[in-house]
């Protein structure tokens, strides 16, 4: 017999955390922004993936209305910056609520790199960063969707396998699971799609 949880009967943070324990694991947006002021931003988010391969889109969710969400309405540009296993404790650390106006990646001492299209930087230790143009943001409860075209994807060449993309053994993607447990990277098998 299972155990049902309704949102109408549970209270809102506690179907959050039922939600976030169940849908895992979840990739991890690091997402470098600037504001108007011309402050770095940045700060993860785990709920993030693709959302067009043409027009390339990528999404996250900003759970309420945050500094990120603030600055990309103001500059229309953001970059999605991979979260990997050795940086788990930077990224965690990011995730502080510092005040407006403060830079997590001087806070935390992380070291940042000029973006190729986009104004905010990138983390310099990411192997991945995805530079983005705000596409739209779509309000949904309390939370809104930021989508942005990809307008540049640059890798650091030593996590490139010799196909040309990203080797994932190597870049070692860093996930969010449910409470405050973090995903390593998991076993892999390779099976072929069926034609």
């Amino acid at each position: 017999m299972r155990t049902v949880f309704r949102p109408d009967e549970v209270a809102p943070g506690r179907f959050y955390q039922l939600l976030t324990a169940s849908v895992v694991p979840r990739p991890i947006a690091w997402v470098s922004t600037v504001s108007a002021d011309g402050v770095a931003n940045l700060a993860p988010y785990s709920f993030f993936t693709v959302s067009s391969t043409v027009p390339p889109v990528v999404q996250f969710t900003s759970v309420t209305r945050k500094d990120s969400l603030r600055n990309i309405e103001a500059t229309g540009e953001f970059v999605v910056n991979l979260a990997t296993a050795p940086l788990v404790d930077q990224v965690n650390s990011s995730s502080a609520s510092f005040d407006h106006g403060v830079s997590e990646f001087e806070a935390v001492g992380i070291e940042s790199e000029p973006s190729t299209v986009v104004t905010p930087p990138r983390v310099a230790a990411a192997p991945i960063a995805i530079e983005a143009k705000l596409h739209r943001v779509v309000e949904v409860g309390n939370c809104f969707v930021v989508m942005g075209t990809v307008v540049a994807l640059s890798v650091r060449p030593e996590f490139l396998a010799e196909d040309g993309l990203p080797e994932f053994d190597a870049i070692a993607p860093l996930s969010r699971l449910g409470r405050s447990e973090w995903g390593l990277p998991p076993e892999v098998r390779e099976i072929e799609r069926p034609s």
